[in-house]
């Protein structure tokens, strides 16, 4: 009576099923190649028809690798190579575990003068010979004596069987990397201006942050430019903070990121922060004042008079003059408004009478007050990609198992050998016979080399 088939597990076997499954995947693949994916979707879908863009994103057509359909499709060709492994797997353990002795009798039918060897020695000499050539090649041997004859056997590769299922194994910890990833991990973005530190990150493709367990600092923020203006290099110094105390302290550069407990942070852009520091003084009633480290926004008094004094604007290079700050002073008659120039002098003595044409530009038009600018400082802010994924050590493994199985299964093949010695009318005859997997050219290459080992052996 034959065994019924569960038809359940034989869908689950079929490669069949793994073909389709990995076409459905390539094509998920290309969607997700030529349908921009998570934020860049917004502008794809709002050139889209009101219906169309409902259709795609109930369908997760632009967060593909994040569907539910993506999660079933890994699933099922996880399950269909688990099933297919275990089907497959007691015939490659039969291979692995096939006996190499008693020596099987259709092994040595060909008996041509080039595959026999002979011996003018007694068959205990030869064998003592061929035995130590064979321990000299191979790590383990077998001996068997049967009916008079003595017959070893050896192999090498026989694992290689087994190259499949580590195959296997492999691509099922890169799905399960993948899965992990996407499910647990998180990519998002943040901008921190110089001296500045955050603890929020926004994710990317949603209006939503997310708060990090440790606070992260920019330090200092360099970057150089080439000849034409360029930026040639830029590096962030990062403090990674916990509790008020520097945990960790180290530099992000273009592809050299940094990794924090299992966050990695890359160095995606920059730009000029808006913090920047105009450097003012001011001459008075009341003389020198000292210089002030002033933003945007900042208020100072005049102590001297009833005014108080806004920075509007600060600029390092305005209208190709240099750096210059706008000021508004408030009194009790009105508002005043006039830039200072850092370079006023040189200014005046390019443009003569400009201070008359254009009274904006005259640093003491609030009399009997006179504002000198001393520099402005621009800091800039980094900005960094910060990627969590906790399927990258999964995926990993499972990229070396797959070169180690692909090298089994294709560089490792499964060669046998087998030696039968035996008395033949007054000498003693040696045979060598083997099988190999798969490249039948190198294998007659070693065999000859074992016959040529022993005619050598048997002939000093």
């Amino acid at each position: 009576m034959s065994k019924k088939v569960n038809p359940v597990w034989s869908f689950l076997s079929s490669v069949k099923l793994t073909i389709c499954l990995l076409v459905v995947i390539a094509l998920l693949a290309v969607v997700g190649t030529f349908i921009p994916q998570q934020e860049g979707a917004a502008e794809f879908l709002s050139g889209l028809s009101p219906e169309t863009a409902n259709l795609l994103v109930r369908f997760q057509i632009c967060d593909i690798y994040h569907s539910l359909v993506f999660y079933l499709l890994m699933s099922l060709l996880s399950l269909n190579l688990i099933v297919c492994s275990l089907n497959r797997f007691p015939v490659s353990r039969k291979k692995v575990n096939a006996p190499g002795l008693p020596v099987s009798d259709d092994l040595f039918i060909e008996k041509s003068p080039e595959s026999i060897l002979y011996a003018d020695m007694a068959a205990d000499a030869a064998v003592t010979r061929v035995e130590g050539i064979l321990k000299e090649k191979f790590k383990t041997i077998q001996k068997d004596e049967t009916n008079g004859k003595i017959s070893f056997f050896t192999q090498k590769g026989r694992f290689s069987h087994l190259g499949v299922y580590v195959v296997h194994l492999s691509v099922l910890l890169l799905i399960a990397g993948a899965v992990i990833g996407s499910l647990f991990g998180f990519e998002a973005f943040v901008y921190i201006d110089e001296g500045q530190s955050v603890q929020e990150v926004t994710l990317k493709g949603k209006p939503v942050s997310k708060t990090l367990d440790f606070a992260v600092r920019c330090d200092k923020f360099t970057v150089a430019f080439y000849n034409n203006g360029a930026p040639k290099t830029y590096r962030s110094d990062l403090s990674f903070i916990r509790n008020d105390r520097i945990i960790r302290q180290g530099s992000v550069l273009v592809n050299h990121p940094l990794t924090f407990e299992g966050i990695r942070f890359y160095q995606s852009s920059y730009g000029p922060s808006p913090d920047k520091k105009a450097f003012l003084s001011y001459t008075g009633k009341g003389g020198q004042s000292r210089e002030m480290a002033l933003s945007e926004r900042d208020v100072f008094e005049l102590p001297e008079s009833q005014a108080s004094v806004t920075i509007l604007r600060v600029e390092e290079n305005i209208m190709e003059m240099g750096p210059a700050v706008k000021l508004n002073i408030t009194t009790p008659d009105g508002d005043i408004q006039f830039w200072v120039f850092q370079h006023i002098e040189e200014i005046k003595n390019m443009n003569p009478g400009i201070i008359n044409e254009v009274p904006m530009f005259n640093p003491g038009l609030f009399e009997p007050y006179v504002f000198f600018l001393h520099g402005v400082e621009q800091k800039f802010m980094t900005g960094l990609q910060v990627v969590r994924d906790p399927g990258v050590p999964v995926v990993a493994i499972g990229g070396l198992l797959m070169i180690a199985g692909l090298m089994m299964t294709f560089w490792m093949p499964h060669r046998r050998f087998w030696i039968l010695i035996a008395p033949d009318g007054g000498k003693t005859a040696i045979q060598v016979a083997g099988k190999s997997s798969r490249n039948p050219e190198a294998f007659a290459r070693e065999m000859n080399l074992i016959r040529n080992a022993i005619k050598e052996s048997i002939a000093a």
